[in-house]
């Protein structure tokens, strides 16, 4: 019988301590070892216990959430889940957070009787094991990221950004890009994204999993990092070259043609799907919409959404490109396509950016 993940909770809130400890009681294989009230408990219970992994708020007395994580991060590399409110603000401390070295968030709930509780508990015990079994992989990721964000290592291939490699040139004309990407998908849209020329010359539609607001300040943030544009997207809006459009959290994004042009459209409708927005409503209307001349991209996230989306644009004649499983912070998405045999390209995140500047 495989050891149990042992799960430190840190949060001044003590319904909050209570809530997550009670969503993962069922699974066997997640033990609660310990529970802190801020962060420099948090922290003192990191070094001294070494946990498999951590939620930790953001909001406590003491040392705050990102604060602690600055510190385990430096003394004792751990894969955090951040603990964030839905609010615009909340959503801004989460990517900051993201950017120190958390893995990934939960939405924080105030309420059992919320009826997305059932979901956010599946959610959590699934994102637990998914990072649990990639820990490794996920602390070797961040040290290359602190490595070239800070400079801190020796090796010139950790120290170097990435950059546009040259490859051969594709005969394929594309005329827009897909991109669909989950848990892990912040840090991955912008190395891709930052990368790209400021004279792109297609569009480029996204869906990342994320609950309203974030999907805006990760638009916002991701524009002031990028050459191209990028911003939430807005329904009936026309797809321009060079402009890279996120669909909000809580809707569905589908490409329909007007005329001669492309324009995102923005629905509620289906409700009965996993994800709102969803990579396959997303990539299913790309196939409808340019088929052969669409290039769709699969990047890290758990599950399988994208999948049936990405088979009916290869069925059109699209090419697809999926993130290769070392550079991924969950393998489930891009391995799913992978594994059905759809995917041309195999890639790490940081030439997936030359990898679709091959098409123009």
């Amino acid at each position: 019988m495989p050891d149990k993940i042992k799960l430190l909770v840190v949060d001044d809130s003590a319904f909050m301590r209570k809530a997550i400890q009670m969503m993962v009681a069922d699974d066997p294989n997640i033990e609660v070892i310990a529970t802190a009230v801020n962060g420099q408990e948090g922290l003192d219970k990191v070094m001294e216990l070494k946990p498999d992994l951590v939620t930790m708020d953001i909001e406590m007395p003491k040392m705050d959430g990102l604060a602690s994580l600055r510190a385990i991060m430096e003394r004792q590399p751990t894969p955090v889940i951040m603990v964030s409110s839905l609010t615009s603000e909340g959503a801004k401390i989460t990517f900051d957070a993201l950017e120190l070295g958390a893995v990934d968030f939960i939405p924080k709930q105030h309420s059992f009787v919320s009826l997305d509780i059932v979901k956010i508990k599946a959610d959590l015990v699934a994102k637990i094991r998914s990072i649990h079994s990639r820990r490794r992989t996920l602390m070797a990721q961040y040290a290359l990221r602190k490595g070239r964000k800070y400079g801190t290592s020796s090796r010139s291939s950790i120290a170097t950004p990435p950059v546009l490699v040259s490859k051969p040139k594709k005969t394929k004309i594309v005329k827009l890009v897909s991109i669909g990407t989950s848990t892990g998908g912040p840090p991955a849209l912008q190395t891709v994204l930052t990368i790209l020329p400021k004279n792109f010359p297609v569009g480029i539609v996204i869906v990342q999993h994320m609950p309203p607001m974030f999907t805006k300040s990760l638009a916002e943030r991701l524009d002031g990092l990028s050459k191209i544009r990028v911003k939430e997207a807005e329904d009936g809006e026309r797809i321009e070259p060079g402009i890279a459009y996120i669909a909000p959290g809580g809707r569905h994004m589908s490409v329909r043609k007007v005329a001669t042009y492309g324009v995102c459209m923005l629905s509620d409708k289906p409700q009965d799907l996993l994800h709102k927005p969803s990579v396959d409503v997303l990539m299913a209307s790309v196939a409808e919409f340019c088929g052969q001349s669409s290039l769709g991209v699969i990047m890290t996230g758990m599950g399988h959404d994208g999948l049936d989306g990405m088979r009916a644009m290869k069925a059109k004649g699209a090419d697809i490109i999926a993130q290769n499983e070392e550079s991924c912070i969950v393998y489930g998405m891009p391995r799913a396509v992978i594994e059905a045999g759809i995917a041309d390209v195999v890639s790490p995140v940081d030439m997936i950016p030359s990898e679709i500047m091959a098409y123009f």
